[in-house]
């Protein structure tokens, strides 16, 4: 039985689907107030009748296919010559045997070392409160929580990415993600396992802390946000800046262009999301922020060689 449904009664009185479209059929019978997508939630956990693997392979898929859909296009933009004037290092190509390279560690880590936490995710979201019910939470309530995951999630990776840089954690584990100086998008997850777990903490982790607090949290929002922080993670590692990128129009928004000279020069640009914590911990990359930083140290330290004279 599943707990889609808050009404008790309407769950009893469901017949078992044989299919997901018969499932889909019975759901929109019987509760015609539904959203379509609303519907089809309910008709999912419906017609899986166990909310642990249905919440598990739920939140598999919608990682799979996020990640490898959306990478899929910037491989395709990657063998066609037009749109090298976007590509931010266009001297630097990436081989389909350095791609199938990325891949066979990407299903590995995907299949041994994430898969575990997606699929025994529905015991720990039920013991915290995480409801699964429909009808979903209002829209306002969805884009304010995932806005605040984006600002949340870009402090903890700009700190735990930087200290990824530090001796030792960057020889043994940081280094693997900056094998490729010119990133491409479905390099975005490539990466040691610990460092696959702890950047990845921010997607999860931070929902979670969130929801043991306030007890006000839809499963259906926390997939919204895995979505479109894949999306942001995938694009971050395209290599192309098109006229129309984001961060044209939202200039505090990081974009490839600013992950890509993070991953040309090895420092600085160390956000996800946002430009504003390298901008206000003087950690900005590339040669200009470099010069820029150079000139002000230079024009500090003749101020103080003035005041001592």
């Amino acid at each position: 039985m599943s707990l889609v449904f808050e009404n008790a009664t309407l769950v009893d009185s469901l017949p078992k689907a044989t299919s997901f479209f018969d499932a889909v059929s019975t759901v929109s019978q019987s509760s015609s107030s539904l959203s379509l997508l609303e519907t089809y939630w309910a008709a999912w956990y419906h017609y899986m009748q166990n909310d642990v693997l249905a919440t598990g392979l739920l939140f598999f898929l919608v990682h799979e296919v996020t990640y490898f859909g959306r990478s899929l296009p910037w491989y395709i933009i990657e063998k066609i010559p037009y749109f090298n004037k976007w590509k931010l290092q266009a001297e630097k190509t990436v081989s389909d045997k350095e791609q199938w390279e990325c891949l066979k560690n990407l299903f590995i880590s995907h299949f041994l070392v994430e898969a575990i936490p997606l699929w025994s995710f529905h015991p720990l979201a039920q013991k915290l409160g995480i409801s699964i019910t429909v009808p979903f939470p209002s829209w306002k309530t969805t884009v304010w929580q995932i806005c605040l995951f984006f600002v949340l999630e870009d402090f903890q990776h700009y700190w735990t990415h930087r200290l990824m840089h530090y001796g030792p954690f960057y020889k043994y584990i940081h280094k693997q993600h900056h094998r490729y100086a010119a990133p491409f998008g479905v390099a975005a997850e490539y990466a040691h396992p610990i460092e696959t777990m702890s950047l990845g903490f921010g997607t999860l982790g931070i929902p979670i802390i969130y929801v043991y607090y306030t007890r006000n949290l839809h499963l259906y929002t926390l997939s919204c946000w895995i979505i479109l922080r894949l999306f942001q993670a995938v694009d971050a590692h395209s290599g192309y800046d098109f006229p129309w990128s984001l961060h044209h129009f939202l200039p505090f928004w990081s974009g490839a262009d600013h992950h890509d000279m993070h991953h040309q020069y090895f420092v600085g640009n160390y956000a996800s999301s946002f430009r504003w914590w390298d901008y206000f911990m003087d950690t900005e990359g590339g040669p200009e922020a470099k010069h820029a930083r150079e000139e002000r140290m230079k024009l500090k330290a003749e101020k103080l060689a003035k005041k001592t004279k």
